[in-house]
C-alpha cells in the first residue's frame, strides 16, 4: 500500500454552524445514553446530529454485524447531507471493515471524519490508501463531559480553514529529546498501530511526525511494542515523535522507574525530537484534535509547539472546488 504525498492528500471543507454530522459505531456496542448525550453535544454546539437506527445494533462485542458497520460508513461518505463523520466509540471491530471499504467513494467526498482509539485502524487507513486528511480526536460516547473536548484545537482542526500554531505550557506537555522537525503528522493508538504491521494495511511513516497514545498498558508492554516498530524498520525514517498522555500506563509494581524513561531509552538513539504528554486519544480531559495527514512543524525545547499546515478547506476553497 502506497502512501500518499502530503500534498495529495485531501482536505474535507470546514465544518461550519448548522452543518449536518453523521455519528457512526465501527467497532464496539454503544450506549442510549451515552448516543443522546452525545447528539446533545453536538446540538449545543450548533450542528445538527445525525444516525442511524442501526447504530444500537449489538452483535457479541460490536455495534452490530460487520456488514451493518460497513453499509454505515459508506452512507455517512455517500450522503451529501453529512458534512462530518464523528464515531461514537471506539473498542473493536474496525478491522473487519477494512477489506471493503470503497477508497474511491471516500476520495470522492472527502468528510472530516474523527475518532481514535481502535478508528486508529481507519484513520490511517483512509489516510494512506485514500489519501485524505483524516483526525485522530474526541468520541461522541466518550468526551462529550464538561471538560472533554480541547476547544481551541477542535475549531482549528475542523473548523477554521487556515495554519495555526499551538504551544504548550510544560505541565502539559514535556520534552525529552530536543530539537525541531518538520513532517506529516501521522500516527494513533500504539496497539492498533503494531496489529497493522504485516498487513496489506501495515502503517507508513516516512517523513512524518509520529504520534503514539495508548491506555492501560504497563510499561514492559509498551517497550516491547515500540521496540517492535522500531525492528520493523518503522522508526528509520520519522522526523520526530510525539506521545500522548499515556493514561494509566505508568509503573505497577512500584518501581523506581517512569514511562518516559523507558521511552527516552527506546528512542533516545533515533536523533529526533521527542515530546510526551500531548492528551489526544484515550485521555484524562480535554481531548485534543489532530489531524493526520498535514504538515507540521514540531518544536521541543524548554516548552513543546506544533505549527499545523490548515487541515480543512475554508468556505471559499470548498464553493471552488465543488464548481470544479
Amino acid at each position: 500500500m502506497a502512501a500518499f504525498a502530503q500534498s495529495e492528500r485531501l482536505r474535507p471543507a470546514a465544518l461550519r454552524p448548522g452543518d449536518k454530522v453523521g455519528i457512526i459505531a465501527p467497532a464496539g456496542p454503544i450506549d442510549a445514553d451515552a448516543l443522546e448525550a452525545g447528539t446533545a453535544w453536538l446540538i449545543r454546539k450548533g450542528f445538527e446530529p445525525f444516525y442511524l437506527p442501526s447504530i444500537l445494533d449489538r452483535e457479541l462485542y460490536f455495534a452490530g454485524s460487520a456488514q451493518r458497520r460497513l453499509d454505515e460508513f459508506h452512507e455517512m461518505f455517500s450522503r451529501s447531507d453529512i458534512k462530518a463523520i464523528i464515531c461514537a466509540r471506539g473498542g473493536y471491530g474496525c478491522n473487519y471493515l477494512l477489506p471493503r471499504i470503497d477508497l474511491e467513494l471516500v476520495r470522492a467526498n472527502p468528510k472530516i471524519f474523527c475518532g481514535c482509539s481502535d478508528v486508529t485502524t481507519l484513520l490511517t487507513y483512509l489516510c494512506d490508501a485514500a489519501g485524505v486528511v483524516t483526525f485522530h480526536g474526541p468520541m461522541l460516547n466518550v468526551d462529550v463531559r464538561s471538560d472533554g473536548v480541547d476547544e481551541a484545537s477542535w475549531a482549528g482542526a475542523l473548523m477554521s480553514g487556515e495554519p495555526y500554531t499551538r504551544e504548550f505550557a510544560t505541565d502539559e506537555v514535556q520534552t525529552l529529546v530536543s530539537g525541531s522537525a518538520e513532517g506529516t503528522l501521522y500516527g494513533g493508538c500504539l496497539s492498533l498501530l503494531c496489529a497493522s504491521l504485516d498487513t496489506p494495511y501495515e502503517i507508513e511513516t516516512l517523513d512524518t511526525i509520529l504520534f503514539i497514545e495508548d491506555v492501560a498498558e504497563p510499561p514492559f508492554r509498551i517497550d516491547r511494542m515500540l521496540m517492535q516498530l522500531k525492528m520493523a524498520g518503522k522508526l528509520a525514517e520519522v522526523r520526530g515523535i510525539i506521545f500522548g498522555e499515556m493514561l494509566k500506563c505508568g509503573p505497577r509494581d512500584n518501581g523506581d522507574y517512569t514511562l518516559q524513561q523507558v521511552v527516552q531509552r527506546v528512542f533516545g538513539d533515533l536523533g529526533v525530537p521527542v515530546a510526551y504528554g500531548l492528551r489526544s486519544g484515550h485521555v484524562s480531559r480535554n481531548n485534543f484534535t489532530l489531524p493526520l495527514g498535514v504538515r507540521v512543524a514540531f518544536n521541543a525545547g524548554a516548552t513543546v509547539s506544533l505549527s499545523f499546515a490548515a487541515s480543512v478547506r475554508n468556505t471559499a476553497e470548498a464553493v471552488s472546488s465543488s464548481k470544479s
